[in-house]
């Protein structure tokens, strides 16, 4: 499994679905109809969204930044 880190390509809004697709095996796209599927149940998915995208951390850059 990958490390829980959100991606700098293949994201749309905040890269959480794609991070979270990308530790468990899954296309972004499936994660991303998973999440709106959950938004018809009663919960916390937005506020949960919005701490993931706090919290995660973004992907480190692979490009060198030395001279």
């Amino acid at each position: 499994m990958a490390a829980l880190a959100r991606p700098r390509n293949g994201r749309m809004i905040g890269g959480v679905c794609a991070a979270l697709a990308r530790r468990f095996g899954t296309s972004a796209t499936t994660m991303r109809v998973i999440f709106l599927v959950s938004c018809l149940l009663p919960g916390p998915q937005f506020l949960l969204y919005l701490a993931l995208w706090i919290f995660l951390p973004a992907e480190k850059s692979t490009a060198s930044t030395a001279w």
